[in-house]
């Protein structure tokens, strides 16, 4: 509607840009569609059932020997089309959403049949009593019998309750055990506790507050009314009672007719009775241990608050740190072995220290369990100091000097150690060279067999294996001396002067 004049309806979420969700009833469609049902197999359908809402890869019925595709036979019914919902955030996050009320209807028939079959029981019951009982009259049987419905009617029922199955505990017939689930209306509500929006969050359905609503208050659990689901007090004897209700627990399991809320004066009997028996069984075995391997006197340690408690010893100290009145404290001893001489030392190890290494003051030895040398150690000792500080002077007087004073030094040292030689003495010496590298070729060519001589221009299979070494002159020498030249007119006179 229209006012004519200018408003702020613009800023105002407008209804045609709004997300519109569906319904609390829309839900997704399950089963089939049995209100039309094919009677010949259709183009493109699923080969195995005829269904037109899947294919055959993703048919869930049991595959068949002859597919519908080839008998037309038996053509299943198609799938709803499923809508696409689209919820709010509390519709996707509802746990009643999709439920059908129609499913609750088997639940009320397993209830029917129930009541059915107790019916059933007693009027069976009623009839093999009627048959049996031949002592009294007629008359009285009717009234008995008459009077007994109630009483029958309820032990049915109790034989039905015990059936039911509870969780740690026994439950009999005569022993009835009922929870409160409700609120009393003078309660008040849990989720009424703490209304920061932070606090325990509380279960509608299941009505229950496991964490504590006070957490961030600064109250103390123990004190507050309702401390959440999780909370167990530990005052009092809270605990005895949680062990108890354990025990008798585990007696039931292991075939004990016990129960803590029916016979609480036999349950803590037991209860007693096992404890005594569980310590003089542990003692026992205590006992034969020690007897066994002894140490009972570590077991014998007087407790820490005497230990660690406070004494009367008085002391009183000089500014100087002397005592004045009372006794100093003795020092506390070491919990390694003290004044051990190892070998033949007379002092114990840890007596010596030089450059950072420990050893023996008696030989000023540095490796421990070393055999004592005693005095001539120590001498030893000093010997090897002083050479190798002499060394290390003449290092340090070599290092002084320049490299071009140690070239010089050496050059003359030569020179002195070297003797003139002439020049015939050079040329004998090479001449008596040449002449055993030719006394070595000779003895050579004689060792080779007549099929590899020298008229033969074949190598030998092995003659490359070796290690090739480069000749020396006078090897070069000898060589050219020895060489046969086919044109050379002097081949017969050189084996006679060489």
């Amino acid at each position: 509607m229209s006012t004519g004049q200018p408003t702020l309806m613009h800023q105002r979420p407008q209804p045609e840009k709004q997300t519109k969700f569906d319904g609390m009833l829309d839900w997704y469609m399950r089963g089939v569609d049995k209100s039309k049902k094919s009677a010949k197999y259709r183009k493109g359908a699923c080969e195995n059932c005829g269904a037109t809402t899947h294919k055959k890869s993703d048919c869930m019925e049991r595959p068949r020997k002859v597919g519908a595709r080839f008998t037309g036979d038996n053509i299943a019914c198609d799938e709803y089309e499923q809508p696409d919902v689209n919820l709010d955030y509390d519709g996707k996050r509802d746990r009643w959403n999709g439920f059908n009320p129609n499913d609750y209807d088997r639940v009320m028939e397993e209830h029917a049949l129930v009541e059915k079959a107790k019916q059933q029981l007693k009027a069976d019951t009623l009839e093999t009593e009627l048959t049996s009982s031949h002592q009294e009259s007629g008359e009285d049987q009717k009234r008995e019998a008459g009077g007994s419905d109630n009483e029958k009617e309820s032990e049915n029922e109790d034989m039905c309750a015990e059936t039911v199955g509870v969780p740690g505990q026994k439950f009999d017939s005569k022993q009835r055990t009922t929870v409160r689930n409700l609120r009393i209306r003078e309660d008040t509500a849990k989720y009424l506790l703490n209304l920061n929006l932070n606090s325990a969050f509380y279960d509608p359905k299941s009505r229950s507050m496991r964490e504590n609503p006070y957490t961030n208050t600064g109250k103390v659990p123990s004190e507050v009314p309702f401390a959440g689901e999780n909370f167990v007090k530990a005052s009092g004897e809270t605990s005895d009672m949680a062990r108890a209700q354990l025990f008798t627990w585990e007696a039931f399991e292991r075939g004990v007719d016990l129960h803590l809320q029916g016979e609480p004066t036999k349950a803590e009997l037991l209860y007693r009775e096992v404890n005594q028996r569980k310590e003089a069984f542990n003692h026992e075995i205590k006992q034969d241990i020690l007897d066994k391997y002894g140490g009972e006197e570590y077991l014998k340690v007087p407790p820490k608050e005497l230990i660690f408690s406070q004494n009367e010893r008085y002391v009183e100290y000089s500014r100087t740190g002397r005592v004045i009145k009372g006794e100093e404290k003795v020092p506390v001893k070491s919990k390694y072995e003290e004044d051990k001489l190892d070998q033949n030392h007379t002092a114990v190890w840890g007596s010596y220290w030089k450059e950072g290494k420990w050893g023996y003051s008696c030989c000023h030895s540095l490796v421990k369990f070393s055999y004592c040398t005693g005095v001539a150690g120590q001498e030893a000792e000093r010997e090897a100091e002083e050479y190798i500080t002499t060394a290390m002077k003449d290092t340090q007087e070599v290092e002084s000097k320049s490299l071009v004073e140690l070239h010089k030094e050496r050059m003359v040292e030569k020179k002195k150690n070297k003797k003139k030689v002439t020049q015939e003495e050079l040329d004998k010496i090479r001449e008596e060279k040449v002449q055993d590298a030719i006394r070595e070729i000779r003895e050579e060519i004689d060792q080779v067999p007549e099929n590899n001589s020298a008229t033969n221009n074949k190598r030998a299979y092995s003659s490359m294996q070796a290690d090739p070494v480069a000749p020396t002159e006078e090897q070069m020498e000898a060589y050219h001396r020895i060489k046969k030249m086919k044109n050379d007119p002097m081949n017969d006179f050189i084996g006679k002067y060489y």
